[in-house]
């Protein structure tokens, strides 16, 4: 039951940050559902191989590169679903920034834990 409730949790504040957020695009409720779900399958499965392959720039950086491989999540979550658009680079840093954020404050005011 926990994992729908992120799912919906995660699906409003995609459609509610593309709402206020210039330069992002949701079609709709139904996809930023899908946005939810597969953000979540490139969470596990693809994010920790690019943390692992850019785990020297990761440290270099002390950890602000992880910034960037959110960012390119995003974008890639942007090629797989149709529907949903960012227009640049920068949108999606800002964008993967006040979602997380957001998530956070969300998941711990619902009781969840991140």
């Amino acid at each position: 039951m926990g994992l729908i409730i992120r799912i919906i949790v995660t699906a409003a504040l995609v459609f509610g940050i593309a709402h206020f957020l210039p330069g992002v695009h949701v079609a709709g409720p139904f996809t930023a559902m899908v946005v939810a779900v597969v953000l979540g399958l490139l969470n596990i499965f693809i994010k920790p191989i690019m943390v692992l392959l850019t785990l020297p720039f990761t440290i270099v950086t002390l950890g602000l590169f992880l910034l960037v491989i959110n960012a390119l999540v995003i974008l890639l979550c942007t090629k797989i679903v149709g529907g949903f658009t960012v227009d640049t680079f920068w949108v999606a840093m800002i964008f993967s920034v006040i979602l997380s954020i957001l998530q956070s404050v969300t998941y711990s005011i619902i009781g969840g834990e991140k």
